[in-house]
């Protein structure tokens, strides 16, 4: 998608990669990839040339999750970075992640635990994206379990497609719909 008409020359693409994975055990397996490439080539910091398609940055971080978000185990592993070993050496302190939990305060003690020289820029970029993978892997069965307890799903009032006064919740969510002249306000069930 472009916003004009004026030709564009490619420069950087960065490619980011998220999956989760269900285990025979019942733990999780979340998982992010990092790629980025430039379109032309440049030298390098030891005298030799980075080729244009070629991974400046190419690395993947891996966590073992509790269905209620505990990591349990973490693995980083670098293919590609820009200053090799001294890039790499970062990672086996994403170890520190082991005893965090996806859901709470995580993107916040990633930043505390991982901030500056603590940690790896790109590394931690993509770490903080896994809680919305993972809460997307849960979605179903949060659904199911929400709708038998006839609590509200975690989703509604999450954004403004889905704030209760939307015409989505009023077609999806019937019974979680409140009109917009009411202010807002949910009237408790009869």
């Amino acid at each position: 998608m472009s916003l004009g008409t004026s030709a564009r020359k490619p420069i950087h693409t960065r490619s980011i990669t998220m999956n989760s994975y269900l285990r025979e055990d019942a733990l999780w397996e979340v998982e992010a990839h990092l790629v980025d490439v430039k379109a032309y080539d440049f030298p390098t910091s030891r005298g030799g040339m980075h080729l244009a398609g070629d991974p400046v940055h190419d690395m993947t971080i891996v966590l073992l999750v509790t269905a209620e978000g505990l990591i349990t185990d973490v693995r980083a592993k670098y293919d590609s970075a820009p200053y090799d070993a001294a890039c790499m050496a970062i990672e086996d302190a994403y170890r520190g992640l082991v005893g965090l939990h996806l859901l709470r305060q995580f993107r916040a003690a990633v930043r505390e635990r991982f901030g500056t020289i603590d940690g790896c820029t790109h590394m931690s970029e993509l770490v903080v994206l896994l809680p919305t993978v993972f809460v997307q892997s849960l979605s179903a069965q949060r659904r199911e379990r929400a709708q038998r307890a006839g609590k509200k799903p975690f989703q509604l009032d999450g954004c403004h497609a889905l704030a209760l006064t939307s015409p989505v919740v009023k077609e999806y969510y019937p019974e979680w719909y409140v009109r917009p002249e009411d202010g807002g306000k949910r009237k408790a069930r009869q």
